[in-house]
This record gives C-alpha cells, sequence and structure tokens, in this order.
C-alpha cells in the first residue's frame, strides 16, 4: 500500500521543503560509478559537496576507487558488498543503461532500509520499467528524482548530488541567493542559474526534473516544497512540450516560466528528451496558456514588451528571464540578492562581417578578450592567411566531396553543375583561391596562365613531342613535359611572392584592387626589395604589364611595382599578378600564405600543361594555335586558349561552350576518384609537414599516372560509337535542328541489331556487348531514369537555344530500346554521354572536312579530361599540402593481403 504524501499529495512525498532536496547530511552511492558519464562528474559533485559519496558499484571492479581531490572513493561489485563493509547512505544515484536501470533502483530498495531518495540519471527508460520503478519508489515511501536528468544542487547547503549541475565549476557558477530552479533540461539548469548571476540574482536549490516520459519529481512536488522553503522568494521553470505536470502545480511564490519548444508540435516522433514531444493538448502554446492563467498576464514577455504580474511572466527565450525575474520581483517590492556581475549577451572577441551588409541585431561589436586570450587573438590577428590544422588525409578532402544520393561532386562548395557555366578560368581561380573569379579576377588568372602556354624553344615541348612520337596517350605526354616543370624555374616568382605578401601585409593592405591606397605606405626596403627589381627592362615583362593595361585591370601591387625608379623583373611582376589575385581570399583567411606563395608555380604548371596538349606546329615564335603573342596576352581567355589547342585553332563561341561546360563538369569526381588519389599520393609520399620539400610538379605526375584509358579515356567509347551511327549520314552541322535524318529510324534499326546480337551471345554463353553512356549503377529501377547531371546540361543547351544532334540520338536511343523490349525501363543517358556528344559537336566540321582523323578525336576526348580533372587535382594536392601529414596515403598493413 502506498504511503500517504506531505502536504495534501494522495501519493507518497516526503520532501516539505526545497532545503531538504539536498543537504550536507546526505550521503550517496553511485551505481556504475565508474562508467563513462560518472567518472568525469562524480569526483567534481563530491569534492563540492565535502565528500558526500560513501561508494559506488560496478559488477567485476570490486576493490577500485575513483579518485577525487578528496581521495579516492571505493568501488564494490554490488551495493549489498558495500554496506557489509560498514558503509551507511540515505540517497542513490543511478548511472546505468536503460535496460538495467529498474534493476538498479529495485537492489537500491531492497538492500538499504535507510534510502529515502534516488536520483535516476539514464534517459530513455521503458514506459513499463519507468512504472515500476514509480510504485517502488510509492511503496516504500522513497522520493525519487529523473530520469534523464543531472540531478539536484543546493547552492546555501553548498551540495550537488548525481549530474553536472554548475558544471566543473560549481563553486563559481552557483552563486548564493533566493531563486529555485527546477528546469526539464539539465544543461539550462545550469545556463538559467549563471543567467540569474549576471543579472544580481543568486540559487537556492536547482532541480534538474529530466524530460522522459515519466517526471518523478515534477511541478506539483517541486511547487509545495517551494512553498515551503523560507530561503526561496520566487522560482524559475525551464518546460518542454508534454506532460500535465505544470498544469497541476499551485504556486505560492512568483514564477518566471520558461516554455520553448513551439516548433516540436509538428512532430510524430520525441527528439532529444523522450517526453518532449507533445502527444496531446500539452504542447509549448498550451502550457504558455497555462501559465499566463496563473499570472493573470495577456501575453509573452520580452524587453521590448514586458507583460508581468506580481505573480509572475512568461517568456520563451532563456535570455529574457533575468528581466522578467527583476520585474516580476520589483513588482513584489523585492530587489536583487547582489550587485549584477555582468552580462550573458554574446561578447565576441574577433569577429569579421566577411564584407556583407548585416543587420544592426547581428553586426556584434568586438570587445577586449580577457588575458591571456587577448594576447593569442593579437598573435591572430597578425597570422596571414588560413593555418588549417593537419590531420590524416587519405580518405578525406578539404577541397571536394560527392552527394551520393545525386552523385553530384562539388569543389570548394561549388557544384560541378555549377562549375559547367563558369569559365576555364574562373574555375582555376576556384581550384587554388576556393572562390570563382570575378571579372577582374579572371583577366588575372588569363594573363598569369597564358604567358606560359607558347612553348617553342622549351625543353617542355621537346619532352612532350618526344613523347607523343613514341605513341603515348595524353596523359604520358603531359606528364613527360611537366617532369621537367620543377621548382627552380618558378623559385624566383615564389620567392617574390613572399616578399610582396609580408610588405603590403606590414602596410596595412586591405583591398588589392583598392584605387585609393597610398603606395607611399609600402616601406621600401633595398635588401628586401632588391631580388624584385633589374638594372634594365625586361621586354617580357613590359609585355606583361601592357597585357594587364589593354585589359583594363590594375591593382594596389601593380601600381608600386611599376612605380619604383628600377625596373621590375619578369618573376616579380607574375607575382605581382597572383598575389593581387590571391589577396581578397587570404584577407578572409580561404586560403593560406603558403598556397598564395605557390601560386606563380601552379600558374606556369597549369600554362605548360595546355601548351603541352598542343602539338609542336601548334607553337611558334610568333603566336599559339593561330593566336598571336599579343593576342594570348592582351585578349584571349584560358577558355580560348585551352580550347585552340585541343581543336587546333580558334573556337566559335558555341564550341567556347561547349568546352567550358565539359571543363566544368570534369573538375571532379571527389577525394575517392583514382586521379585524385594519385595527386594526393604524390604529395603525401613528398612530405607536407615539411612543404618546401613538396614537389607540385610531381603532384601533378601523380594525377597523371593515375588517369588512362579506362579512367579518362573512356570518353573517346561514346564518341566511337556516335562515329559508328553518323558516319555515312549527310549530317553537315550537328547544331542544326534541321539535319533531315530520322534518329527514331537510325534507334530502331541499331537496337533491332543489338537484340540480335544480345541474344546471339546469350546464346553462345558469352557476354552481351555493352552500349556506352548508357545506365548508371546509382539512377536506375525507376520506369524512367534520369541522370540529373545530363538533365542539367541539356536544359543548359535548350535555355541558349543550341542544339546536339548527337546527344538528342541517345535519348532517343533509351527510349527506343524501351518501346523494342530489349530494357524492362527507360536507361538514363548518364553524364560521360555529355563528353561525347559535346566533344563530337566541336569536332565534327574538322572531322568531316578530313583535318581530324579519328585517332585525334580519341585524343582531344582524353585531353578535355585532363584539362578538367588538371583543375580539380590541383586543388586536392594545394589542399593536401596544406592539411596533409606525411606518408598518410598509404594502406595500413592490417587492410591489405596476399593472394596465391
Amino acid at each position: 500500500m502506498y504511503k500517504q504524501g506531505l502536504g495534501g499529495f494522495k501519493y507518497h512525498v516526503g520532501i516539505s521543503s526545497l532545503a531538504q532536496v539536498a543537504t550536507r547530511e546526505d550521503r550517496v552511492c553511485v551505481l556504475n560509478i565508474l562508467g563513462g558519464e560518472s567518472s568525469e562528474v562524480t569526483p567534481v559533485g563530491h569534492a563540492f559537496s565535502g565528500g558526500n559519496v560513501v561508494f559506488g558499484t560496478s559488477p567485476g571492479r570490486r576493490g577500485q576507487t575513483l579518485e577525487t581531490p578528496l581521495g579516492g572513493i571505493p568501488v564494490y561489485n554490488s551495493v549489498r558488498e558495500g554496506l557489509s563493509d560498514g558503509h551507511r547512505f540515505n540517497c542513490g544515484v543511478v548511472y546505468l543503461p536503460p535496460a538495467a536501470a529498474r534493476d538498479g533502483v529495485a537492489e537500491l530498495i531492497r538492500v538499504n532500509d535507510e534510502l529515502r531518495k534516488i536520483f535516476i540519471i539514464t534517459e530513455k527508460i521503458s514506459v513499463h520499467d519507468a512504472r515500476e520503478i514509480r510504485a517502488m519508489g510509492q511503496h516504500n515511501g522513497i522520493d525519487i528524482f529523473g530520469a534523464n536528468c543531472l540531478g539536484v544542487a543546493d547552492t546555501w547547503n553548498r551540495v550537488r548530488i548525481g549530474g553536472a549541475l554548475g558544471g566543473d565549476n560549481p563553486a563559481d557558477t552557483l552563486r548564493r541567493g533566493s531563486i529555485a530552479i527546477l528546469s526539464n533540461s539539465g544543461g539550462f539548469t545550469t545556463t538559467i542559474a549563471q543567467y540569474l548571476r549576471m543579472a544580481g540574482w543568486g540559487t537556492t536549490t536547482l532541480v534538474s526534473s529530466g524530460k522522459d516520459v515519466y517526471i518523478h519529481y515534477a511541478a506539483p512536488e517541486f511547487a509545495f516544497a517551494l512553498a515551503n522553503d523560507a530561503r526561496s522568494k520566487a522560482a524559475v521553470l525551464y518546460c518542454e512540450p508534454g506532460g500535465y505536470y505544470e498544469r497541476d502545480a499551485e504556486f505560492s511564490k512568483p514564477v518566471v516560466a520558461c516554455v520553448v519548444g513551439r516548433w516540436k508540435a509538428k512532430l510524430t516522433r520525441a527528439v532529444g528528451h523522450a517526453g518532449a514531444m507533445a502527444g496531446g493538448h500539452d504542447d509549448a502554446a498550451a502550457k504558455e496558456r497555462w501559465f499566463m492563467d496563473k499570472f493573470g498576464v495577456a501575453g509573452i514577455f520580452t524587453p521590448d514588451r514586458p507583460v508581468f504580474s506580481a505573480r509572475g511572466a512568461v517568456v520563451t527565450n532563456i535570455a529574457h528571464i533575468p528581466a522578467a525575474l527583476t520585474a516580476v520581483m520589483r513588482a513584489n517590492a523585492t530587489l536583487p540578492d547582489f550587485e549584477p556581475e555582468g552580462s550573458m549577451d554574446l561578447k565576441p572577441w574577433f569577429g569579421s562581417s566577411a564584407g556583407l551588409g548585416l543587420p544592426r541585431e547581428l553586426d556584434l561589436a568586438v570587445v577586449p578578450a580577457l588575458a591571456p586570450y587577448d594576447r593569442q587573438i593579437v598573435d591572430l590577428s597578425r597570422q596571414i592567411g588560413a593555418a588549417p590544422p593537419r590531420e590524416n588525409m587519405r580518405e578525406a578532402s578539404g577541397a571536394s566531396q560527392m552527394d551520393a544520393k545525386t552523385q553530384v561532386s562539388s569543389l570548394y562548395g561549388t557544384p560541378v553543375l555549377g562549375a559547367a557555366q563558369n569559365s576555364m578560368q574562373a574555375n582555376i581561380a576556384l581550384a587554388l583561391l576556393h572562390e570563382v573569379a570575378g571579372p577582374r579576377e579572371a583577366e588575372l588568372v588569363n594573363v598569369a596562365v597564358a604567358m606560359h602556354v607558347n612553348l617553342h624553344g622549351s625543353p617542355l615541348l621537346a619532352a612532350a613531342e618526344a613523347a607523343r612520337e613514341a605513341g603515348n596517350a595524353p596523359n604520358a605526354v603531359l606528364a613527360a613535359a611537366l617532369a621537367i616543370a620543377g621548382p627552380k624555374p618558378a623559385q624566383a616568382a615564389c620567392a617574390a611572392a613572399g616578399v610582396l605578401l609580408d610588405s603590403f601585409a606590414a602596410a596595412g593592405l586591405a583591398d588589392a584592387f583598392d584605387a585609393d591606397f597610398d603606395i607611399a605606405r609600402v616601406r621600401r626596403e633595398p635588401a628586401l626589395h632588391a631580388s624584385l627589381f633589374g638594372a634594365a627592362a625586361d621586354p617580357r615583362a613590359e609585355a606583361l604589364l601592357s597585357a594587364l593595361a589593354a585589359r583594363g585591370v590594375q591593382s594596389v601591387l601593380l601600381r608600386w611595382l611599376s612605380g619604383q625608379s628600377a625596373p621590375p623583373r619578369l618573376d616579380a611582376v607574375l607575382a605581382a599578378i597572383t598575389t593581387t589575385l590571391a589577396w581578397g581570399p587570404l584577407m578572409r583567411k580561404r586560403i593560406s600564405r603558403l598556397s598564395v606563395q605557390n601560386l606563380p608555380w601552379w600558374m606556369r604548371l597549369i600554362g605548360s600543361a595546355i601548351g603541352a596538349s598542343a602539338p609542336a606546329a601548334g607553337h611558334g615564335p610568333d603566336g599559339f594555335c593561330g593566336m598571336s603573342e599579343a593576342a594570348l596576352l592582351e585578349t584571349a581567355s584560358v577558355t580560348e586558349i585551352a580550347a585552340a589547342a585541343v581543336l587546333g585553332g580558334v573556337p566559335g563561341a558555341a564550341d567556347l561552350f561547349a568546352f567550358q561546360t565539359l571543363i566544368g563538369l570534369l573538375l571532379t569526381n571527389g577525394p575517392g576518384s583514382i586521379s585524385a588519389q594519385g595527386a594526393k599520393g604524390a604529395v603525401s609520399s613528398d612530405g607536407p609537414e615539411t612543404p618546401a620539400r613538396v614537389q607540385l610538379n610531381k603532384a601533378l605526375l601523380g594525377f597523371l599516372s593515375h588517369t588512362g584509358y579506362a579512367h579518362g579515356g573512356n570518353g573517346y567509347e561514346g564518341v566511337a560509337f556516335l562515329l559508328e551511327r553518323f558516319r555515312d549520314t549527310p549530317l553537315a552541322d550537328p547544331g542544326d535542328a534541321a539535319h533531315g535524318l530520322d534518329l527514331q529510324a537510325m534507334a530502331q534499326t541499331y537496337v533491332r541489331d543489338y537484340a540480335a546480337a544480345k541474344k546471339a551471345a546469350k546464346e553462345g554463353g558469352g557476354a552481351a556487348p555493352n552500349i556506352p553512356c548508357v545506365n548508371h549503377p546509382v539512377f536506375k529501377d525507376q520506369p524512367v531514369n534520369v541522370d540529373p547531371r545530363e538533365q542539367y546540361v541539356r536544359s543548359l543547351i535548350r535555355s541558349r537555344g543550341e542544339y546536339n544532334v548527337f546527344h538528342e540520338f541517345y535519348r532517343t536511343l533509351v527510349q527506343v530500346l524501351h518501346d523494342e523490349g530489349v530494357t524492362r525501363n527507360v536507361f538514363c543517358v548518364n553524364v560521360d554521354a555529355l563528353i561525347a556528344t559535346l566533344l563530337l559537336r566541336m569536332t565534327w566540321p574538322a572531322y568531316r572536312a578530313g583535318q581530324m582523323p579519328e585517332g585525334a578525336l580519341e585524343t582531344a576526348a582524353f585531353t578535355v579530361f585532363l584539362y578538367g580533372r588538371l583543375l580539380g587535382c590541383v586543388a586536392e594536392a594545394d589542399d593536401h599540402l596544406n592539411r596533409g601529414r606525411n606518408m598518410d596515403t598509404r594502406t595500413p598493413q592490417s587492410h591489405v593481403r596476399y593472394v596465391a
């Protein structure tokens, strides 16, 4: 039979005052005392309380101790063992897993007649077990707190039992005062106490009630004990949706109720606290109404609309609790317990709006930091650029990622579908600066890359040509050239970038394009700046400066360099171009100083790779692939130059669109791709922790050696397939929708032949022939399947009013395959088809005219892949250089196996 409770309750309530919740006389036994949570918080609470834990249990660990600042707490296998050793306790704390909590409570009650209080920290106890725990407590006259709580604390008694109220330093957090706290959230119990202390209010008793489905010590019991506690003048309640406890509570002292969780009203399952989901008319809005009725107020208290009465106020933001409490207590002629200690308002020690126009409420003022952080922040502000921490990057990347659902990869947050709309020069900036280039930055990239494209008379061209004549694939041709594009030729420009970086950072340059910046602020240091200037003018340096002027690009660094008495060297001009390009991302700490200093070398490598992809006949003393040297530097874009290298001549507007679309689509396939792993492995083997030793050209050799006919050259399979279908047709212009071809009939002819070949192969026990560029392992099993990447580009082509007969043939083909019963559903046209159809559209006129044989088409398809993936792998290499560890891409021996 249940014991009658105090205060007129129809069930047992043994605590008549909050002063009895946690006292200095209480002695505690902790179940699962060596568990992960208990072993962290029990020593803190034990020391704060003067040593209130007498022993703990942990089956199989008898004889061990939990060390605390006051000495070790003994550990036993069971509660009975601890009692047999002479220990006595009246409070039990339960840290057991949910399935064991009921048995733990039963053990405490069964073997200890002196037990009066149990604090259950465990969360998500089943309703069945919670009912049995409730029944056992009621039958034996025991008050139970929890479950899913952080225990209790009493500031006056300086006691904490169970959990982590007050945090790691409860003596600092909990200050003696006149306010009691009851909170469904353990963490917010402490937070509310901190808010109150800042406003001049101290605390008496803090009760973390928990928010499992059953709350054993809830608002009604708390209100009764509050009324009988002479120390407590008022209370703060933190309430979440679920349960009617607050409705049934009768408060005789002022209360501020913070009700949260309106958003949970739409949920159909519990999140966070198991009982915080409204199951009936007990959602957050209902609880707000309950309290408003109790307090006689007509609205929610906010600083702008302070609605309150002498009985209380309702808030929905914990930050408003102190102001509401002060207003309510003033109505009761009661002042705060002590002078306010400060404010819990956000006080940023550093910040940046990144150039955004923020609302006043969000644009917070920076305040001086406390020591020693103030000095550290000053040092951090002097740091130029980002400094990412180093970690194992074998299966990680800060540059790229792939969405597993859509199969769309992205580079520095830009999906390849978006990158497909960018120029190649804009995507070079994305790879190296983590931002897509604007018009001025794109022009700087154009010049920095174009100056390295024409390899006439260079050993790089000789190496590439020798590799080409030996029958190597395009990746090996580029590798032959880049193998000798080592650090020495780029050394002076990289060093000059470092000098410029230090000089202009010291001068306080914020915007590299600031026309009003006073260049006199840049101190001229002859010893430091000697490497930037020569005795006589360098025609190549002058050509670069003229090219920038022709493109309408100027910057502070270029203006300073041109304004000195001595003529600048070529390497200094290149360094000024790349440092200007990087200044914005550097100041925004998007990129590191190391990345900026390496930019001249990267530009040289990218330009040389484009140049090496064109045969020797495309390089001359006065120009490259039909472009004059002046045009290369002064007007041409990287997109135009690279397309010319592939096509052997100046491309048209439609060709440029198709070309840049391909480059963007091919930027990356995520860090797990073979080509990305090749680049990362090359950096890893050189040792990124000593970045000066890492050979950037070798990183590209790693990328190139990890491409091939299966990974990169397979785009030609689609080209070859289309040539078979269209070779004998009268097609003149693949971009003309009025081509006169019956695509339906062409597809039907092929499909019927394919079906016969497939049947014959099956009857003969062989494999059916593959149709390149259709179907996908992810985009399948729907009645009509679509590769979203192909769909996106097709809509992009249509929006430009363009047409591609090869693309339309593929889409007709997958429908006919289904209509003829060859496939059970409509296959998707996959992303590989885009490479084939866009490339063949560009090269069809030259192919028809006999200027580009089929072998050249295969080379072109492979080269376009290399261009796009080159940029993605440059990004991976630079990222790994900044983040990775030495030899971090190796496979652990435990993950490999020997095959006999």
